[in-house]
């Protein structure tokens, strides 16, 4: 099946449900990483668009690079306030973006599904010399909630293959991406979630059952049970960090 289309009828779940990324995260790229408020950006797999909404309040031009329809519209209505925005309809390998367009280029949450050499070319021939960042929210598994989450998902969830779609950390993807030289940063990022964005959370993810599979009752009465379990006047802290995988190509 084609990737892309995991997340068709997910846009929903994913606008209300994914969080966005640490603020010091954001600092970094620019206090460390040498991003200025007129560089140039693109964002590979931009989704719905919660990235690059923390580049564009920076007062970037972000062209943000999406190949699945749903993801790509909730972005364009998520992000229109925005002058700098740009909806690409591209991929990884083909961005459509002219050659030396870019200043530097992210993708957050996306590089687990791109064929790793594809991507390496295209960021060569779309940069003017700048980094690729490497981005995740990635869930602190030694904690209680996101162990019970993770059981539920192998449970119900026949696709999963482990959060970040199975990626660990220095993942022999992202050594062979950058051919083994990057730096790498972390930042703790705690998510606060009510039920309804608990629960989209959930169903935002390209494994998750939908309305009308198999058990997805028993699926959808299991999360809500797991909320209520752990939550404390109507709300889950979910252990959570964004962190950053920076080099060049």
């Amino acid at each position: 099946m084609d990737a892309t289309k995991l997340f068709d009828g997910h846009a929903e779940n994913y606008t209300v449900g994914r969080p966005g990324y640490a603020r010091e995260l954001i600092d970094c790229l620019y206090d460390r990483y040498g991003v200025k408020q007129e560089s140039v950006i693109a964002d590979i797999g931009s989704g719905t668009g919660k990235f690059a909404a923390q580049l564009l309040e920076r007062g970037n031009i972000v062209y943000g690079v999406e190949p699945n329809d749903d993801m790509r519209h909730a972005a364009e209505n998520e992000l229109r306030r925005f002058t700098g925005f740009h909806s690409v309809a591209g991929d990884a390998a083909n961005t459509t973006l002219a050659a030396g367009s870019v200043d530097f280029i992210t993708t957050a949450q996306a590089f687990h599904w791109f064929d790793v050499e594809a991507f390496r070319r295209e960021c060569a021939r779309i940069l003017r010399g700048g980094k690729v960042f490497l981005i995740w929210n990635i869930r602190d598994e030694s904690d209680p909630l996101n162990r019970d989450l993770y059981r539920i998902y192998r449970q119900f969830c026949p696709t999963f293959k482990g959060f970040n779609g199975g990626l660990k950390k220095d993942d022999p993807r992202i050594t062979e991406f950058f051919r083994g030289e990057y730096e790498f940063v972390s930042f703790d990022n705690p998510l606060q979630q009510d039920c309804d964005t608990f629960l989209a959370r959930s169903l935002s993810g390209s494994y998750s059952l939908k309305a009308g599979d198999d058990r997805y009752e028993e699926y959808m009465k299991t999360l809500t049970d797991t909320f209520e379990r752990y939550a404390v006047n109507g709300v889950v802290t979910v252990a959570n960090g964004s962190v950053a995988y920076i080099g060049t190509v």
